[in-house]
């Protein structure tokens, strides 16, 4: 399954919307789509305008992949919970905010932290969709799970006691 959300921004992000419910008629995965204030409405997907927050975590859990516009909110969830983001930013150009602050922010992201995959053109998502493993194992990921750091210190510990 893959979960879309555009946030809560009150601008729609019909852009983002309207090219998954497309994807969604041409391929066989189940998508669902937090719709926000966006005004399109898919015919291929189930979808909601608003989750409430227990509904949203479960959803990213369940979710293969997660594709968010580049609210920090929206894409710190994922990465919290040891998924790389597809993430979409909200452009000025097409109405979907009030500047292009988004797309700096996530692209400095993706260059800094190397944990999100941002893609400003929406043609695009079907490749990263379809290289989705391939691109993430090639990642220069700086997340690393807390609990896989935890076991790493605890066997060197348990180690050097067993000298």
């Amino acid at each position: 399954m893959i979960f879309v959300t555009v946030g809560t921004h009150e601008q729609p992000f019909d852009r983002l919307v309207k090219y998954m419910d497309g994807w969604a008629a041409e391929h066989d995965e189940k998508v669902i789509i937090q719709t926000g204030f966006s005004t399109y409405e898919p015919e291929h997907c189930e979808w909601s305008k608003l989750y409430p927050y227990s509904k949203m975590v479960e959803l990213v859990n369940e979710a293969r992949i997660v594709i968010t516009h580049g609210g920090p909110s929206s894409f710190i969830m994922p990465l919290q919970v040891g998924k790389t983001p597809i993430v979409v930013p909200r452009k000025k150009e097409y109405d979907e905010h009030v500047n292009d602050h988004q797309v700096d922010f996530s692209n400095q992201v993706a260059e800094r932290q190397g944990s999100i995959i941002v893609i400003e053109d929406v043609k695009k998502i079907a490749d990263a969709i379809k290289n989705y493993n391939q691109i993430i194992e090639g990642m220069k990921n700086g997340v690393q799970s807390n609990n896989e750091k935890f076991c790493k210190n605890f066997a060197k510990i348990v180690a050097g006691l067993v000298k």
